[in-house]
């Protein structure tokens, strides 16, 4: 059985665990900013470089429920470490990639521990939380993940302009190491339930995938995913095209675009626990409308506008669903959130190659009102299926502990 660390690790955990999630989201979404240099350096066009965001989000996707399946009976403290540490070494070789194809092969191996980092992740969290405040644990945590678009990307962008992409890479490798050190010194020790293989694990997400709550919330995330990712891995030509933005006025709208994210992250953490389904509704809402304008107006103000209020809708949407899937799983969170990293990657991935697919066609201009329409789709859903956003509890709270997982792998 697990026993809760001590209060005076929690705060320093979190913040361990907010930094491994600012690397990883920086180097999944970092090609994006630097999606023109790569494509120039390497010889491939840039509707290609989208690519590297396709494969990474199919691998993780495939691999994240068996693999988390797999490392079940590891130590979560141990398993985030050695997951952070194989992030900075195949970041390193990234760097050094001669060719577009080893670059791919570099990333696919970052992927593999992907989905298993964000799949323990929130569960870790939660586990870490007081009771009645694993949503805000969540988006304690995931302030990390909105801090790679406020410093991460725009930073790593910038970096990569004004010397070579290779470099930013390097640095992310070097971040990785340092914050798996983080991780290794601060992160009390998280047990996990004794007498479960992988098998059971395996059917456990099973029947986890097959739950009402589950099943919707996974849904969503895929409806909501596909448009986003659809149009932010163009976001470079996208604005170019727009607002006439690139270079310096690129690196700058990125940064703008992480820094209202986290104020949105933020924000939300002081909500989403009591009014879910309904903070949800406002920041896919938000979203669509920033995306309507985009798609209808043209100049630089229009665009650097729309994109900072989509910034802002966006960067909670993950804190909703993830924090929603924990509650209505309160007692397989591991199983349920592996279900959920896989219909995010698989939301990242589809979104990415028929973004692909109309940037190569000559249709860069349908990306925002695809993006617009699902996130329309995925708050009518959500509106009429608000019982999968369920209000935090102390009953759902307290099936946090990995101890009662064991009870619904016997059921």
């Amino acid at each position: 059985m697990q026993t809760d660390p001590p209060a005076r690790f929690q705060r320093a955990a979190l913040a361990a665990l907010a930094t491994a999630s600012f690397v990883f989201v920086t180097a999944e979404t970092l090609p994006i900013g630097l999606l023109p240099q790569i494509a120039a350096d390497l010889g491939v066009p840039e509707s290609r470089v989208g690519f590297l965001l396709t494969s990474y989000a199919a691998i993780a996707a495939m691999t994240t429920i068996p693999l988390t399946a797999l490392t079940m009976r590891v130590p979560r403290h141990r398993l985030l470490v050695a997951l952070v540490a194989v992030f900075a070494v195949s970041q390193a070789f990234a760097a050094v990639a001669p060719t577009f194809s080893v670059l791919v092969l570099t990333r696919l191996v970052t992927s593999l521990a992907h989905g298993v980092f964000w799949s323990t992740l929130a569960p870790a969290a939660a586990r870490l939380a007081p009771p009645d405040q694993a949503g805000k644990a969540t988006a304690f945590v995931f302030v990390g993940s909105s801090g790679a678009l406020v410093l991460g990307v725009p930073l790593g962008t910038a970096l990569g302009q004004a010397t070579d992409w290779r470099v930013s890479f390097g640095v992310l490798a070097a971040a990785g190491a340092l914050s798996a050190v983080a991780l290794l010194w601060r992160l009390p020790v998280l047990a996990v339930p004794r007498g479960d293989g992988a098998l059971r694990r395996l059917r456990a997400a099973g029947a986890v995938v097959r739950s009402p709550g589950v099943a919707v919330v996974c849904l969503v995330t895929v409806v909501v995913v596909v448009g986003h990712f659809a149009a932010y891995t163009y976001l470079a030509p996208l604005v170019r095209e727009t607002g006439g933005l690139d270079g310096f006025g690129l690196s700058a709208l990125l940064l703008g675009y992480g820094l209202v994210g986290l104020v949105g992250n933020v924000a939300v953490g002081h909500v989403v626990d009591r009014h879910p389904g309904t903070t949800f509704i406002c920041c896919v809402g938000a979203v669509a409308a920033a995306l309507v304008v985009l798609s209808v107006f043209d100049g630089p103000l229009v665009t650097v506008l729309s994109v900072l209020v989509w910034g802002f809708g966006f960067a909670a949407v993950p804190v909703c669903l993830q924090s929603a899937v924990l509650r209505v799983a309160p007692h397989a969170q591991d199983a349920a959130s592996a279900v959920y990293v896989v219909s995010f990657q698989v939301g990242i991935g589809s979104g990415a190659y028929f973004g692909e697919l109309l940037v190569g066609g000559g249709h860069l201009g349908l990306l925002t009102p695809l993006a617009a329409g699902v996130a329309v789709v995925a708050a009518v859903v959500v509106g009429l299926a608000r019982s999968a956003f369920p209000r935090s509890g102390r009953a759902a709270d307290r099936g946090r502990g990995l101890e009662q997982d064991e009870r619904v792998l016997h059921h």
